[in-house]
């Protein structure tokens, strides 16, 4: 807003400096304040945002994960005391035996199994821990060695996206450019007709003053002065139009350029008796036109985006390795007997994966996206036979334009001189008004279209700089 403010304010003071607003400063305020481009700006620092993050992928992640459990119960190894038999050594044998009680009649048996003279006693308290309250976190840090490509297939999209948001960029400039340049030339196209119109009021008030005089004096009559007067009140009509469609033309300009749509306001050119026509040469390669169009460079982006994919689709049926390592604690310290404290210890160590059978699925994805990058080639061909068909159009547009404009200054000289032979012969009585109003609505025709030749010629000239990727700003 800060922004929008400071521009009006010098292109205020520039007007009241000069006086008048130019064509460059016209495309100045309209690039600097339209909302599209503003919204492309945004897209190009998200696009650079997405490379960065892009580019991360190839250095190591380092996450830190905690967390927390309310257990209801205790654990308990044992569901009660354990009572263990213990060995004694014999020497005779060798080896260690299980000392059984024995009875005049052997081995003392209970329930079918020998009863041990000594056993070791294991508590159940001894096995039952406090698993009320556990804690767990760990810090791992994961660094990708090989995932198929996938990587590099991302970091290259990222890279095509970013400079795609550019060349985006500059093909709404451009757009914004062109409509700032038919607007301008639209202005100033307005108000020489605006300066032609006064000029064929001001003639047909002369008329009609003549008129009025020779109907006084007898030797004109009524039904002349009522034909110039219709054509008077005609003439202020096509005034009144010219005058309103100056005024829109100039809110349309305003609003193109971020100014008050109501401010008042003088353009450099519009006060000029003919525009400068500059010629321009129409002989052109189309390789140096493909490689000047953004539109070519944008699709040719999009191809290779579509082509990263398919890479990074592929990536998916390739073996993939990374390494870890990690540094984990619990309490209870499940290290050192389940005691209520912190424990953790480090651990390393490499994850490996390789796709077997997915059914198709990864293949299928892969072709998917080779068909799209195929899709990606046959438009770009399609868009390059358009501008070339563009181009031609453009080049004879402005071809006719000039042979236009050459026959339109040719008509005005015969229009000029008709009219000023026309209004002799009145003033020596030799010619009716029916003639001298049609001398007049013929030099008023072909100044319009003189007028309409010349600023055709400048449209032509800024479209045909459009279409060959040369518009210079």
């Amino acid at each position: 807003m800060k922004r929008n403010l400071l521009l009006i304010i010098t292109a205020i003071a520039a007007v009241s400096m000069s006086g008048q607003i130019s064509l460059d400063s016209c495309r100045h305020m309209a690039l600097h304040n339209n909302k599209v481009l503003q919204a492309g700006k945004l897209k190009i620092e998200s696009a650079e945002y997405l490379r960065k993050a892009a580019h991360a992928a190839y250095l190591p992640g380092v996450d830190l994960q905690g967390s927390y459990f309310y257990n209801q119960k205790k654990l308990e190894l044992i569901g009660e005391d354990a009572k263990l038999p213990v060995m004694n050594f014999d020497p005779t044998t060798g080896s260690y035996q299980h000392s059984i009680v024995t009875t005049p009649d052997g081995p003392l048996i209970v329930n079918g199994t020998p009863v041990p003279q000594q056993v070791a006693l294991l508590p159940k308290s001894a096995l039952t821990y406090n698993i009320h309250n556990v804690f767990a976190g760990a810090l791992t840090i994961t660094q990708p060695i090989y995932m198929g490509g996938k990587i590099k297939a991302m970091n290259e999209i990222a890279r095509y996206a970013s400079e795609l948001a550019r060349t985006q960029y500059d093909t709404q400039s451009d757009e914004v450019i062109y409509n700032v340049d038919v607007a301008y030339w639209q202005v100033v196209s307005l108000k020489a007709k605006q300066r032609l119109a006064e000029s064929y009021v001001s003639l047909v008030e002369s008329l009609d003053k003549d008129v009025q005089r020779m109907v006084d004096e007898g030797v004109a009559t009524k039904a002349n002065l009522l034909s110039v007067n219709v054509k008077l009140n005609e003439a202020n009509v096509d005034l009144t139009r010219v005058n309103n469609g100056l005024a829109l033309s100039k809110m349309h300009l305003a609003q193109l350029c971020g100014m008050p749509i109501n401010g008042d306001f003088v353009l450099a050119d519009e006060n000029r008796e003919s525009v400068p026509v500059t010629l321009r040469a129409t002989n052109f390669n189309m390789a140096d036109v493909y490689a000047r169009r953004n539109e070519i460079q944008s699709m040719e982006l999009a191809t290779k985006i579509y082509d990263s994919k398919a890479r990074a689709e592929r990536a998916a049926m390739l073996p993939k390795l990374a390494a870890m390592a990690m540094y984990s604690v619990t309490n209870p310290n499940s290290f050192h007997g389940f005691e209520n404290k912190f424990g953790g210890a480090f651990s390393v160590g490499a994850t490996f994966q390789i796709p077997l059978w997915h059914w198709g699925g990864l293949s299928n994805k892969y072709k998917q996206a080779q068909t799209e990058a195929k899709i990606k080639r046959l438009e770009l061909a399609d868009v390059k036979d358009k501008i070339e068909l563009q181009v031609n159009q453009a080049a004879f547009r402005y071809q006719e334009a000039l042979k236009t404009l050459d026959a339109s200054k040719e008509n005005l000289k015969s229009a000029d001189e008709n009219l000023r032979m026309a209004q002799v012969a009145f003033r020596e009585g030799v010619s009716t008004t029916d003639e001298v109003m049609t001398a007049q609505t013929a030099w008023l025709k072909a100044n319009s279209e003189k007028i309409d030749a010349e600023i055709d010629v400048q449209l032509c000239d800024v479209y045909l700089s459009k279409v060959l990727g040369s518009m210079e700003y």
